[in-house]
């Protein structure tokens, strides 16, 4: 009886999931998803160390940090068979709270709205079709930049938050003293490294654990009262997203970035994996591309009403790809280890700022990775590469380098009389960030 239940159940999950058309199977899809979560697991300690700097309630963020990405990831996984998982974007999380709530002084509530809105707009873009047409207006040396950018841009706030950098009135920055966080944090720096080159398997997470132990045998950060409970509440920060006061014309540009940064990298992500699965059909289109970019920005929307920044494709679902996953069953799999991860939010609060800080100095050197496809021989894309990366870290704002990296671009190659590079799209773009420099200043 119970072997013909489990045929069942595997016939079930390979009629369901096409485990036996993409050549793999159970045990398969169960590893790689595992390995996902692995990898990722880390964000569940980042995300709500950048936003509770907003002011948000940061138990209340571990809670809905775990339940968007489940929700997001189960999406993917049933809406696209894709081994994909979802959760707050880095980068996106620290525009959000260091660009939009620190540095313009909007409420996190309205950087929310903000937020929303972005999700509404790629949204309709999807629908409509239109997502491919600027996608392909869009140049790709700009869109590289943008992730180089970001990468010195959360560095810059990792290393701060690690303690090794701190403000300066003479020289604007400076290094920070080497206290026993500091000191423990540069140890997490070095851990990461070393794991990293050993190829160990969720170095981030196991850097958190070991700085996490030191903190509290030398007492510097106190054990829970309890290991399992029930999630703390979402009530401080759930359904208080305010559309209304987002719906400004000086907000275009946030909306803009948040949107732009969104659908590259998460079709730059998908179609690389994709072609990896060989998820392609005869014309070289991936299969289920729409559905996964669908799953994308729906998940952005769900997770701005819940209470977080931009929710997107993560890049570490290419580790549970590389270990075999090449179904949503695998996404599913990663969705309910987050789901375990619930009650064990005791334990996930006590993780001091400066463990999770080093994560970031890591992840900005993947995304800073990007700048080698960028040809600096070529002054007209070098140019406004080079001031789109500069700018981010410098002015401490996305949005801020990517206007900069349009309006750049797209005088280079007025100047070099190159205008069949200048899309109409691209037009538009560079007009709205000329509007959006001339509000903010």
């Amino acid at each position: 009886m119970s072997q013909n239940a489990n045929n069942q159940a595997g016939n079930f999950l390979d009629s369901h999931f096409k485990l036996s058309e993409r050549n793999t199977n159970v045990k398969t899809e169960v590893i790689g998803g595992i390995t996902t979560f692995l990898t990722m697991a880390y964000i569940v300690f980042v995300n709500p160390t950048i936003l509770s700097a907003t002011g948000m309630d940061k138990s209340a963020l571990i809670t809905v940090t775990l339940i968007s990405i489940v929700i997001a990831t189960v999406l993917m996984g049933l809406l696209s068979n894709a081994p994909f998982a979802l959760a707050p974007g880095m980068g996106l999380n620290a525009f959000f709270t260091y660009t939009l709530v620190i540095g313009s002084g909007l409420s996190w509530q309205t950087a929310l709205g903000v937020v929303f809105i972005s999700g509404c707009v790629f949204l309709l873009l999807s629908i409509t079709g239109l997502r491919k047409l600027i996608a392909d207006s869009i140049p790709s040396e700009l869109a590289q930049a943008a992730s180089a950018g970001i990468g010195l841009f959360i560095t810059l706030i990792g290393l701060k938050g690690c303690g090794l950098i701190v403000s300066n009135p003479d020289t604007i920055v400076a290094l920070g003293e080497f206290t026993s966080p500091t000191l423990i944090a540069i140890l997490g720096i070095a851990l990461i490294a070393i794991f990293e080159y050993l190829h160990v398997k969720g170095s981030i997470l196991i850097s958190i654990i070991i700085t996490t132990i030191i903190s509290i045998i030398l007492g510097d950060v106190q054990l829970p009262t309890s290991i399992f409970s029930a999630p703390p509440s979402i009530a401080p920060i759930a359904f208080k997203l305010d559309i209304l006061s987002a719906l400004k014309f000086s907000l275009i540009g946030p909306i803009f970035s948040f949107m732009f940064v969104d659908l590259f990298d998460s079709l730059s992500l998908l179609i690389t994996c994709c072609k990896k699965m060989g998820l392609e059909d005869s014309q070289g289109n991936i299969k289920g591309l729409d559905k996964m970019l669908l799953a994308d920005c729906s998940a952005t929307i769900i997770g701005s009403i819940l209470g977080t920044s931009t929710v997107t494709t993560y890049a570490e679902s290419a580790s549970g790809i590389a270990s075999g996953a090449r179904t949503g069953l695998a996404s599913l799999v990663t969705a309910g280890c987050f789901a375990l991860a619930l009650i064990f939010t005791p334990l996930l609060g006590i993780v001091p700022s400066y463990a999770s800080s080093p994560a970031l100095v890591l992840v900005g050197l993947f995304m800073f990775q990007n700048i080698k496809s960028i040809d600096f021989m070529d002054m007209k894309v070098a140019f406004p590469s080079f001031l789109t990366i500069l700018m981010m870290p410098l002015t401490y704002s996305i949005s801020t380098g990517l206007c900069f990296g349009f309006i750049s671009y797209t005088l280079m190659h007025i100047i070099s009389k190159d205008f069949k590079k200048i899309s109409p799209v691209l037009w538009v773009i560079t007009l709205l960030s000329i509007l959006n420099l001339a509000i903010g200043a």
